[in-house]
């Protein structure tokens, strides 16, 4: 496939496994995540922080349950806040540490059946920005 031919969609499927649900350092969440979850589990800001995250270097992650999975996930529905899911989340596996560091890519498909590999750097950074760019004009976002 030529750079110009590779999609999101050649480069990642969801499985469904939910294994992107486990820890592995955590999911950050904005303000803008808190306030969408906040009020969709129908709690205030403070309380969700207090309640369901945890803080790591002064900013707050979705905490994980003794199963090591994020706390809002349930092994028969998956992400119980799924309308609402974090923009890390959103973006999985297309995040912004792909483009500092693409060779990451190959690193995740150890952990996520739905990665696909045997693409250039360029390829897959291409991909990434495509897709953060579509999610940052979904969420209003400039």
């Amino acid at each position: 496939m030529t750079h110009d031919t590779v999609t999101p969609d050649d480069l990642f499927q969801c499985q469904t496994c939910g294994e992107c649900c486990t820890g592995y350092g955590g999911t950050y969440v904005t303000e803008k995540d808190i306030e969408n979850i906040a009020t969709f589990i129908r709690t205030d800001k403070n309380a969700f922080v207090s309640q369901y995250c945890r803080m790591s270097g002064g900013k707050p992650l979705i905490a994980s349950g003794p199963d090591g999975k994020c706390v809002f996930f349930d092994p028969e529905k998956q992400c119980t806040i799924h309308p609402v899911k974090p923009k890390m989340c959103r973006a999985w596996p297309f995040i912004e540490n792909i483009l500092k560091a693409p060779g990451n890519w190959n690193l995740m498909a150890q952990a996520c059946p739905g990665i696909r590999t045997g693409f250039t750097s360029e390829q897959i950074t291409a991909c990434v920005r495509q897709e953060l760019a579509c999610l940052k004009k979904s969420r209003g976002e400039d």
